[in-house]
């Protein structure tokens, strides 16, 4: 597997169609931050066909929502399929992974605040 990111400045004035963030390259899982700051990140990833990302733990929480395609997202051993309109809670602290049973778009907004209990 290969990864490619860009960064792309997104400022407020502009409306943005995600789902066009990124394309899709063979054999490759594309991403473009939007937004880093202190608070957390904004990004748009593109999966080709059985590409994934490996099971990691962050500390923070994250939300997906699916812009296109379909994938497999596993939480803590707890396997979800995903579609375009869902969204779903990575909470933080808990083992995750995306895998792209087809091509695959995601929008990734992570939190950068500690999980409390």
């Amino acid at each position: 597997m290969s990864e490619v990111e860009s960064k792309l400045t997104v400022d407020g004035a502009h409306a943005y169609n995600l789902a066009q963030m990124t394309e899709y390259q063979e054999g490759a899982v594309v991403s473009r931050t939007l937004l880093k700051n202190a608070s957390g990140t904004l990004t748009v990833f593109s999966f080709d066909a059985g590409q994934s990302l490996s099971e990691h733990t962050v500390p923070f929480n994250a939300f997906v929502q699916v812009l296109d395609g379909e994938g497999e997202i596993t939480i803590d051993g707890k396997m979800s399929v995903v579609k375009p309109g869902e969204i779903i809670l990575m909470p933080g602290g808990l083992p995750h992974s995306v895998h792209a049973m087809q091509r695959f778009k995601m929008l990734l907004t992570m939190f950068r605040t500690k999980v409390t209990e």
